[in-house]
């Protein structure tokens, strides 16, 4: 599937929640970036899936910093591996497809990330090292 198509699919919220997983985030994040500058992906992408959350009840699992944050990693990764397509820069970069114990842990504490604040606007990180 290419990145349009994929990103075609998740507006039209043809992906089932329940398989729609943090690697999937992370891809549609690519492709936004394929296609867009840095902040008019950023709005396209969160706003995308702030619908996708609320289309399934689920307006809670959407967190601000996170997703800012991992967008602005995606991209500098991006201009690292600079023509890359999404295999090869899946397979350069697997740090940033894991979830749990994943790469905002050197960025953030977990209570900081957990917080309402968190949630609703983009914290800077507060962690050192």
């Amino acid at each position: 599937m290419t990145g349009d198509e994929l990103i075609e699919r998740f507006e039209r919220g043809l992906d089932p929640s329940d398989s729609f997983h943090h690697a999937d985030h992370v891809q549609l994040a690519f492709a936004y970036l394929c296609k867009n500058p840095v902040l008019q992906a950023l709005e396209k992408f969160a706003s995308a899936l702030k619908r996708f959350a609320a289309a399934r009840g689920k307006t809670q699992l959407y967190n601000e910093t996170i997703t800012c944050a991992y967008l602005f990693l995606i991209r500098e990764r991006m201009a690292r591996c600079e023509g890359a397509d999404w295999e090869d820069f899946a397979r350069q970069n697997p740090d940033l497809l894991v979830w749990k114990d994943g790469i905002l842990g050197r960025y953030y504490k977990e209570a900081t990330l957990k917080s309402d604040l968190a949630r609703a606007v983009f914290l800077f990180p507060d962690k050192c090292g």
